[in-house]
This record gives structure tokens, C-alpha cells and sequence, in this order.
């Protein structure tokens, strides 16, 4: 008892915890910045594809002025800042299927029959595989995933340390060529061809050994989960009057799910219609400028970007509000009202949270502590005389540790790119293979950076789920995915290196070598 009180006492509060990162942070800037701390790089220009000097310095927020900063942009950062907004609208179309009663009959429907290992291996695999739609797949699947496990009966919590694994660990690895990827690769291009002007990569270049990383990580995150974490956490209490009835398919149910799936499949055919070029009116959704496909869905410029979260958000208010009206969950217009927002309830304490979190990231990027240490990182490859395999190891190394202090995928591969590919070239390493392992090596540590966006979203669904009095704390929150993160790095640099020793092909026509 004594020993629970005294770490009670000694445990931070999550937003103590981001309020003395961001008094941290705001000091060592102060002190870095006055010992004229910086990094210097030799850096391939991506325009004129020439080396020049390129000089990173710690800006000190420790002074009138950065307080002034932070001050002033506290609330414009805080009202811009991506997983607030995406966050508050997806919760009320997830509120509106849950409080119609559609989340509980449909999951109860698809996994009744299901082994706990499989449901728990699908749940994975969609989370992995929807890092196609990027960072909103973190704003979908976590709080889907809660309400998965609730209703199975099985710790929530569970649910989300889950999906965040499989968010995060899975972030480099998709079967299908996403926007970050097309970013990447028109990076990886332009510093291949300070060796040779005439290099291309193809959208096929890394088919076949993503498929291969994609089950296998499935796999073990799956084998973690089931075999090893959910004996490490506490009990959950399930509100008992949630399941005093079996879920059984009545009439009305079944109307109600015909009526659901009718509407859904008309707002997909109307959405498919319109992101799909070349046929008589379609594609309205694309930015037709692009190249690449998945640069007309996801640039800047492409409503189907912009307009993203909330064509998501209406799809789930059409399925919950079709689905009550055909179960008659949903009576009238006030009770649809008063459903929108119930998920929104108690989320007090989750918007502190994101707050702080803002504040924390926005000061420490404003430090540019993040840019000095990824070009101090850059020189020390430079510096290095490796080749093959350690060349390789380094490299997944680096991209790990570089990770945690700029999670951005373009940011680093910005400062990285003129960098490593053309070391990797000289060494007999394709650039495909190159981009690869630094991807592979981001997987294995963006789970337990704060300084990711989406991380304080995992951190308020836990503590949102939390039933105990002592709150979940940043420190425990990275406890949870400690065991994911290590497994995975053993697997994917594993892959890495047989892979390369095989010589198997990673793509359609491209191979690990040159």
C-alpha cells in the first residue's frame, strides 16, 4: 500500500509531463543556442543537384522574444493543429453509429463466431494497411478499436495499444504507393541522380518485399499482443447493463442494417465515381495536374484531400442515421441531434491534453533542435567508410534515431536523401533499397516519440479508457509499445539484410544491388 501511495505521489500527471518538457526544451534551447551548438552538412541541393554547405543552428526560445512566440501562437497553433480538428469531427460520425446501436450489432456480428488471435490479427493487418490514407488512419482506428474490444467483452485498452502498433509499426510499410511515398520517391530521384541523370523509379519498385513485411508484422504484432501484453494489463469493468441482452437480429435490426448498407453503397459509388479519371463527368475529387494517381488524391489541391475527414465523417453519419431509423434507435430529428455529439462527451480532458501537446511541439520544432540533430546525424553517415550489410545497419540506425526528434518522413528524408543515397549508389546499393531501409528503420521508433502528432491521441484514448485513479503518464504509454517496437526492429532489419544477402527482388525489376 505504502509503496502504490509513494508512486502515486512521484508519477506525473500526462500534461505535467508536457508542461516540463516544454519548460525543458524552452531552456536547453537557451543554453545550446548561447554555446553556439550547430551542425554542419554537406548537402545536395535538389534544384541544382550540387553540394553545399548547409549549417543548422539552435534558435533560443529562452529569451523575451521566444516567450513573446510562444505566447502569441499558442492559440492560432493550437486551433491549426491537425489531429484537433480531424479528431473532434470523425468522433461525431463514430458517435452516431455507436449510439444507434450499428457499431455493437456489426461487430458483434463479425466477430462472434471469431477467434480473439483472429479478430486481433485483422484489426492489425487494416491498421497497417491503411497507412494509405496517412495520418488519418491514427483518427480512425483508435477509438474504433476501443469500441471493438468493449464490445467483444475484451479490454479496450488492449484495442488501442494495438492499433497504435500497427499504425506505427506498420507506418513504412504498405502494399500500396502512398502520398508519402510519392514524396519520397521524387526525393530519392533527385539525389540519384547526382551519379546518374537518367535514373527513374516506378510506382511497382517495392511490391514484393512490402507484402512479405506487411503479414509478417501483422504476425508478430498479433503474437505480442495476445501471447504477452494482455497478461500485463489491469482488469477492465465493463458496465454491465451494455450487456444484459445478447445481440440477437430481430426485424427491425435487420431493416436497419439493409437500409445502412444500401445507403452506404450509394455514397461509395457516388465517392468511387468521383476519384476515378477518364470516364464522362468523374474524377471531380482529383487534382488532375499531378502525375502519379495518388498524388491527384492526396495533393494539396485535390478535394479529396481537403475535403477527406469529413467525407469519412458523413459516410459514418449516413450508416449510423439510416441504420437507426430502420431499427428505430433514431425516432426523430432531436434524438439524430443529441446522437452527433456522443462521443464528444467528457472530451474536456482530451482537448487539455492535445493542447499541451501543441505547445510541446510547436516550441521544440521552433527550437530547431530537430533539424540540428538529423544534420548532425547526416555528417556522421557521411563520415563513415561503411559498406554492405553495416552500411545498411547504419543507415536503419540512424533513420530510427532521427525518428524521434522529426517525425516528418519528407522532413528527414529532405535532410537525409542527398545524403545517403548517393553513399549507398557508390556502394553498389540501389536507391529503391535505400529508401527502404529508411523507412523500415522509422518504423520501429515512431511509437514512442511525443513529438508525433497523433501520439497525444493514443495517450487520451488510453487515459479516456483508464479506470484506475492514477492517470496513464507519458512514460507508460511508451512501456506499452516497448515490446512492439523492439520485435519489430529485429524482424524488419532482419528482412533488410536477408533480403539483401539473397538478392531477392524487392519489386517488379529492381533488386536490392545495382
Amino acid at each position: 500500500m505504502n509503496v502504490n501511495k509513494l508512486k502515486e505521489k512521484i508519477t506525473l500527471h500526462p500534461i505535467m509531463s508536457l508542461l516540463f518538457m516544454i519548460g525543458i526544451t524552452i531552456v536547453l534551447s537557451g543554453i545550446l543556442a548561447a554555446l553556439g551548438v550547430q551542425a554542419t552538412s554537406r548537402r545536395i541541393s535538389l534544384t541544382s543537384l550540387e553540394y553545399n554547405t548547409y549549417i543548422a543552428e539552435v534558435k533560443s526560445l529562452f529569451s523575451l522574444s521566444g516567450l513573446k512566440y510562444i505566447f502569441t501562437s499558442t492559440v492560432s497553433n493550437f486551433m491549426s493543429f491537425a489531429p484537433l480538428s480531424s479528431f473532434i469531427i470523425i468522433l461525431i460520425g463514430i458517435g452516431i453509429m455507436q449510439k444507434s446501436g450499428f457499431l455493437k450489432v456489426a461487430f458483434t456480428l463479425l466477430t462472434k463466431n471469431a477467434k480473439k488471435i483472429t479478430v486481433t490479427f485483422v484489426l492489425t493487418l487494416i491498421c497497417i494497411l491503411l497507412g494509405m490514407i496517412g495520418d488519418l488512419s491514427f483518427i480512425i482506428m483508435l477509438p474504433l478499436s476501443a469500441i471493438l474490444f468493449e464490445t467483444g467483452r475484451r479490454n479496450p485498452t488492449l484495442g488501442i495499444i494495438t492499433s497504435f502498433a500497427g499504425l506505427t509499426c506498420g507506418y513504412g510499410v504498405n502494399l500500396i504507393f502512398t502520398s508519402i511515398d510519392s514524396s519520397l520517391v521524387s526525393l530519392t530521384t533527385l539525389a540519384s541522380h547526382v551519379l546518374d541523370s537518367n535514373y527513374t523509379i516506378e510506382t511497382t519498385s517495392f511490391i514484393l518485399i512490402m507484402l512479405v513485411a506487411v503479414f509478417l508484422l501483422a504476425f508478430l504484432i498479433t503474437q505480442i499482443s495476445e501471447k504477452y501484453l494482455v497478461y500485463k494489463l489491469d482488469k477492465y469493468e465493463y458496465a454491465e447493463e451494455e450487456f444484459e441482452e445478447e445481440v440477437t437480429l430481430d426485424k427491425k435490426q435487420k431493416k436497419g442494417l439493409a437500409l445502412a448498407f444500401l445507403a452506404f453503397c450509394i455514397y461509395f459509388i457516388i465517392f468511387l465515381y468521383n476519384i476515378i479519371p477518364g470516364l464522362p463527368l468523374s474524377g471531380k475529387f482529383l487534382d488532375n495536374s499531378q502525375t502519379f494517381y495518388i498524388d491527384k488524391l492526396f495533393s494539396y489541391n485535390s478535394f479529396f484531400s481537403s475535403g477527406f475527414v469529413f467525407i469519412i465523417t458523413f459516410g459514418m453519419i449516413i450508416i449510423g442515421l439510416f441504420y437507426g431509423v430502420g431499427a428505430k434507435t433514431i425516432k426523430n430529428h432531436h434524438e439524430l441531434c443529441d446522437d452527433l455529439g456522443h462521443s464528444l462527451d467528457g472530451i474536456g480532458r482530451i482537448l487539455v491534453l492535445i493542447l499541451f501537446a501543441s505547445i510541446f511541439i510547436n516550441v521544440f520544432k521552433n527550437t530547431n533542435l530537430g533539424t540540428v540533430i538529423v544534420t548532425g546525424l547526416s555528417t556522421f553517415f557521411n563520415s563513415t567508410h561503411f559498406t554492405a550489410i553495416p552500411l545498411i545497419i547504419l543507415l536503419f540506425l540512424v533513420s530510427a534515431i532521427a525518428t524521434i526528434f522529426m517525425p516528418s518522413s519528407i522532413a528527414r528524408w529532405q535532410l537525409l536523401s542527398g545524403v545517403v543515397v548517393p553513399v549507398f549508389m557508390n556502394a553498389g546499393i540501389s536507391p529503391e533499397f535505400t529508401q527502404i531501409v529508411f523507412r523500415f528503420g522509422e518504423c520501429t521508433t515512431l511509437g514512442i516519440t511525443p513529438l508525433f502528432a497523433y501520439f497525444v491521441i493514443y495517450l487520451a484514448l488510453l487515459e479516456k479508457y483508464n479506470q484506475k485513479k492514477q492517470p496513464i503518464n507519458i512514460l507508460k504509454a511508451i512501456k506499452y509499445q516497448l515490446p512492439f517496437i523492439l520485435m519489430t526492429f529485429v524482424l524488419l532489419l532482419t528482412i533488410l539484410i536477408v533480403w539483401y544477402i539473397v538478392g531477392l527482388p524487392i519489386g517488379v525489376g529492381v533488386f536490392p544491388t545495382l
